[in-house]
């Protein structure tokens, strides 16, 4: 099958929409933004195997609520700069929040999917002056992957594309082969009942087949289970020690089977604010996609409270 070129004058990357695109400088490489509206800055931060464009039905919603809404590509994906080092979440949290004071922006409310609320999660300890409220879509608190990953069998073996990613080159072969084949067979295997529509799917491979993006994209993963044992990783889940305290929003989809219910709940205990746990019933690992506007409407009303409740 070969894919058909995609409408945007970007290419597979810079989609047209009602948003603006451009490149912006942090931490010591460039990064491709969307963005639209005007008001408190909220960032959105994509997952894997995605880009910035997962973010298209909330970039409207919020900019009509009264946001600053900017969708980012991570380090080595998308539009952003592929560089042959920095890919250890707390390089590519200084990435966002060096995303953050080049908007010219104080903070942000960081929106967080999968791999990108593993880097919001993140951001959150590291640099709380910089992040006004957090919200993460389905992905636990660091230290509460880490532990689901290494001592729950049933979450080992929901992750075990994660173990799969630890092989050499094998990988990025895999996720490219047959133009990018596998990146639709995991975005329709870990959907609910309500799947990713087929041209959104088609969107994600093309996007995927930009030279470099499969081993960028891995590489993460790479480092989260390569360093469990090494200093780096202990000196980093010992620093994930320290609370957050900003308001947090946690929504996960019930039937998500890539991390499961159970491994993401009791992320809680580490939030030192209001914290409010919302699980989607028959979504599964997209419920930004598969339910937009369910999952819009709870996000615009959380970042519209003024006191969010625990």
């Amino acid at each position: 099958m070969t894919l058909p070129e995609s409408n945007g004058n970007g290419g597979p990357v810079r989609l047209d929409g009602p948003w603006t695109h451009r490149d912006v400088a942090a931490n010591g490489a460039r990064f491709h933004i969307a963005e639209m509206g005007d008001g408190p800055l909220v960032l959105l931060l994509h997952g894997f195997p995605q880009f910035w464009w997962t973010w298209r039905h909330q970039l409207p919603a919020l900019a009509e609520a009264g946001f600053r809404a900017v969708a980012m590509d991570l380090r080595g994906v998308g539009g952003s700069d592929r560089t042959p080092r920095g890919y250890d979440p707390a390089n590519l949290a200084l990435d966002v929040t060096g995303v953050i004071r080049s908007l010219g922006e104080p903070d942000a409310a960081l929106v967080g999917h999968d791999m990108g609320g593993y880097l919001a999660w993140t951001a959150a300890v590291m640099r709380p002056k910089l992040v006004r409220r957090l919200v993460v879509s389905s992905m636990p608190h660091p230290r509460r992957w880490r532990s689901a990953m290494l001592s729950d069998f049933a979450q080992s073996r929901a992750g075990s594309h994660i173990w799969g990613f630890q092989r050499p080159w094998l990988p990025e072969r895999q996720l490219v082969a047959d133009d990018a084949a596998l990146v639709g067979e995991l975005i329709r295997d870990w959907s609910g009942p309500k799947p990713v529509d087929e041209e959104a799917v088609e969107t994600y491979r093309r996007a995927m087949l930009v030279p470099s993006t499969a081993h960028c994209s891995i590489e993460p993963y790479r480092w989260m289970v390569r360093s469990l044992a090494r200093p780096d990783g202990i000196q980093f889940n010992r620093r994930m020690k320290r609370p957050v305290r900003v308001p947090t929003l946690h929504l996960h989809g019930s039937t998500d089977p890539v991390m499961r219910t159970r491994s993401a709940a009791g992320s809680g205990q580490y939030v030192e604010a209001p914290y409010r746990w919302r699980l989607f019933d028959g979504l599964g690992h997209f419920p930004h996609e598969e339910d937009p506007v369910a999952f819009t409407a709870e996000l615009v009303n959380w970042l519209k409270d003024p006191e969010p409740d625990r």
